[in-house]
């Protein structure tokens, strides 16, 4: 069978591979078009359509700024499906452009399949109209998610989370060989982890690095990110000659590292998953932090904090996340009772995401929902 899948981020290419793997097992003929990254590029051996680094806009702004390419990517995508025919479109997170192309694809008559659906919970939760009309298949990775999808009368399946099968099946660097390879030196680890997003980079890294030499008994180690290149992190570190920046390997970095700064994202559940205390953090441009804030309807911002539906984890945002304040939440994650406490909390979200694989019961649900219909 054909499949064509979408995804428009750095974690999204990470979890549509290792679906297409999972696929691959259970349909030795299938047969891939995709947008997406190096990640599902090591899977297809094809490159992608569209690779994600064109596609990673974040906030009205950069939208804005590169309304051209957006609208070019869409309809670039829309021939290709109509092009490429295939028994399923597989959109995976990245809402604002799957949801354009799920109508798409619906009114041309091809079934439909939703892998990690958009954060209709959180914002704009008008978009579940499209979803119960566009979406044949809407599978999630959050246990909340069911409810919030029953209330609408939407059918939503819980096949895990992604995030588990990826620290599970990482099989990364032993400490020492990581140490040798970054030319680290003998102090704990505190990861850095500012985002995959210009916005985010330019937001986050500046106030991440004020509190560094406040903690001169730990070493800090930036994770790069897929989208960017070591020229991108030149300018924030003119101050801090000493901070590495390390690419390719953030499983790694978290698996070896004792706390972590880390911006609001899937990074926090990666976070979590790899049993690093961590403190939490976001800021964005104040009008966008003010409509956000009346847009937004969660009690918490942080994936691990939402799971568990209390506060394990804590969150810097916006005025909150300053150098007096991260200092101090972050000597509170270093050592002492709160440290224990976020421990205990994560083995509770261990637990309660579940430790069966997603994408195996993701690409399952999918190719029996093709060969059903």
């Amino acid at each position: 069978m054909k499949y064509f899948i979408i995804a428009g981020e750095a974690s999204g290419d990470l979890h549509a591979a290792n679906l297409i793997k999972a696929i691959k097992r259970l349909d030795d003929k299938a047969e891939f078009q995709y947008l997406g990254g190096d990640m599902m590029h090591k899977i297809v051996k094809r490159p992608p359509l569209i690779h994600y680094k064109q596609m990673a806009f974040m906030g009205v702004v950069d939208v804005v700024k590169n309304i051209r390419t957006i609208y070019h990517n869409l309809q670039q995508t829309k021939k290709a499906i109509v092009s490429y025919n295939p028994d399923v479109v597989i959109l995976v997170d990245y809402p604002g452009f799957n949801l354009k192309i799920a109508g798409f694809a619906k009114k041309k008559g091809f079934k439909t399949v939703y892998y990690i659906s958009p954060k209709l919970w959180a914002w704009k939760e008008g978009r579940v109209k499209k979803i119960k009309k566009y979406i044949d298949k809407l599978l999630v990775i959050l246990p909340f998610e069911i409810a919030f999808y029953n209330k609408h009368n939407i059918r939503a399946e819980y096949v895990g989370n992604p995030v588990v099968d990826a620290v599970q099946n990482h099989k990364g660097l032993s400490r020492n060989e990581f140490f040798e390879k970054f030319q680290l030196d003998n102090r704990p680890v505190i990861a850095l982890l500012p985002g995959s997003r210009r916005q985010e980079l330019k937001m986050m890294l500046p106030v991440m690095l004020q509190v560094v030499n406040d903690f001169t008994e730990y070493q800090f180690v930036i994770s790069g990110a897929p989208s960017f290149d070591e020229t991108d992190y030149q300018d924030f570190l003119k101050d801090y000659p000493g901070i590495p920046v390390i690419f390719g390997h953030t499983y790694d970095l978290l698996q070896h590292s004792h706390s972590a700064i880390v911006t609001s994202g899937t990074a926090a559940l990666e976070t979590a998953l790899f049993k690093v205390p961590q403190v939490v953090v976001y800021k964005t441009y104040r009008w966008q932090y003010e409509i956000g804030k009346r847009l937004v309807k969660v009690k918490y911002f942080s994936l691990p904090n939402l799971i568990m539906q209390k506060s394990i984890v804590t969150e810097l945002l916006q005025d909150d996340f300053n150098p007096v304040v991260l200092k101090s939440e972050l000597q509170g994650v270093i050592q002492g009772d709160k440290r224990r406490q976020i421990l205990s909390d994560y083995n509770d979200l261990e637990n309660l995401l579940g430790k069966e694989p997603a994408s195996d019961k993701a690409a399952s649900g999918i190719v029996n929902f093709i060969k059903k219909t």
